[in-house]
């Protein structure tokens, strides 16, 4: 019996817009007040940083989507590059950091909801999962047309801030720091780093994308590219209008910059497009990740029903159960805080080795027939070897927490790794 494929019907437009769609989402408009409070007026430069970090990965991802344009994506990179166990903890870190990150992210929905409407955080927060799992489940094309619909939105309230701030850029000294020195510059591109977060999704969309050799890579790039223009410029814009001192101590810094150069009205307006940034983001992550744990299914024994797809809708229907089940009791496991900190460790662990699969590769499969490459210094794959030692660096910037909890995580899925193989439920 022939095994049900994917539907191919995404293009570059789609591609790049849920990529724009999922990097604009929650973290600008949560992070860039408690990002001020860490770098100050010269935050643009925490944001510059962190876009440097995520172009160098980004390149990578680029290079491996096009030799190898499967939904898997960081599996299979890295499982070609260093084999079934590796691959495993990759995958297991990214699925964990998405369960989180959706926990994390569904309940700073709840709290946009709460400004409207007084309901449980737990409860909004599991109603928007179970809604977007479902509509994960009934097709990919619907529900990339509705995350693209949610993208505007979100462009909008930027693009809102951005216009109405313009006047006021020239105002303060932006390369002021509160503590003095490079050190906070860093740290706070630690922070930041996850409002980049969404350019590595768009490989795992490759098997329901047309030509996606060459559509994966330049939808990658320049997702990555148009938002962090973006960022740059509210940035910029953020701390001409309020001091950071102010934007620090803000829950809703873009609705309080809005309030305050506009009014009430205008703020209030800001606190929707929040609703609707946070809730697109939700859903994107639900709908990249579920392509990544189907591309598990070729993992072993266990994984195998992560492959089914639904012969109707033509969606890994297991997969998004899956996926969004897990979220739902991530809910439960503690606060915002402590979400957020689990998700950080494994952006930076999984970047830092497809970055190393990526320069790997460069030896162990020199014919490998690759449609985009990164440049290289000389014969040497100098990109690669840059992005994952940036990677390290601002890991080590993200403080003793993040790491901590990340290696327990890490030590998690390593254990459980050996125990699968030792039952034989994976290959190994």
């Amino acid at each position: 019996m022939t095994k049900t494929k994917l539907k191919r019907v995404l293009g570059l437009f789609d591609t790049t817009v849920a990529g724009i769609g999922i990097i604009l989402g929650a973290g600008i408009y949560a992070l860039i007040g408690k990002a001020a409070g860490i770098a100050g007026n010269a935050i643009w430069l925490s944001f510059v940083i962190g876009a440097i970090v995520a172009g160098l990965t980004a390149l990578s991802y680029a290079e491996l989507s096009s030799a190898f344009p499967k939904a898997g994506a960081e599996y299979v990179y890295t499982g070609r590059a260093f084999g079934k166990r590796v691959a495993f903890l990759v995958n297991w870190l990214l699925v964990v950091g998405t369960v989180f990150s959706v926990a994390t992210v569904s309940l700073g929905f709840a709290g946009y909801l709460g400004y409207f409407i007084d309901l449980p955080f737990a409860l909004s927060a599991a109603a928007l999962i179970i809604l977007f799992t479902a509509l994960n489940i009934y097709g990919v094309k619907e529900a990339v047309t509705i995350a693209n619909i949610g993208s505007v939105v979100e462009v909008l309230g930027l693009i809102i801030i951005i216009a109405i701030g313009l006047p006021h850029i020239g105002s303060v000294d932006y390369l002021q720091v509160p503590t003095g020195g490079y050190v906070p510059l860093f740290v706070g591109a630690s922070l930041l780093f996850f409002a980049f977060l969404g350019f590595e999704s768009i490989p795992r969309l490759a098997e329901e994308t047309k030509d996606a050799e060459r559509v994966i890579p330049k939808a990658t790039l320049l997702s990555l590219g148009i938002s962090t223009a973006m960022y740059i410029l509210v940035a910029i814009v953020a701390v001409s209008v309020l001091p950071w001192q102010q934007l620090a101590a803000s829950d809703a810094p873009l609705a309080d910059i809005a309030n305050a150069l506009v009014g009430s009205k205008t703020g209030m307006l800001l606190a929707a497009i929040a609703l609707f940034a946070t809730a697109n983001t939700v859903l994107l992550m639900l709908v990249t990740t579920t392509r990544l744990i189907y591309g598990m299914s070729a993992g072993g024994s266990l994984f195998r029903r992560f492959g089914n797809v639904s012969e109707s809708r033509r969606t890994p229907w297991v997969s998004a159960l899956v996926l969004g089940g897990l979220s739902m009791v991530a809910l439960f496991m503690g606060d915002i805080s402590f979400l957020a900190y689990s998700a950080d460790f494994s952006v930076f662990f999984t970047f830092a080795v497809v970055n190393l699969a990526a320069l790997w590769l460069h030896y162990k499969e020199p014919n490998l027939r690759r449609p985009f490459v990164t440049p290289r210094l000389g014969n040497f794959p100098i990109v690669p070897m840059a992005g994952a030692v940036s990677c390290v660096i601002l890991a080590a910037a993200a403080g003793i927490t993040v790491i901590a909890i990340g290696i327990i995580l890490a030590a998690a899925g390593w254990i459980l790794y050996e125990l699968l193989k030792r039952e034989g439920l994976v290959k190994g």
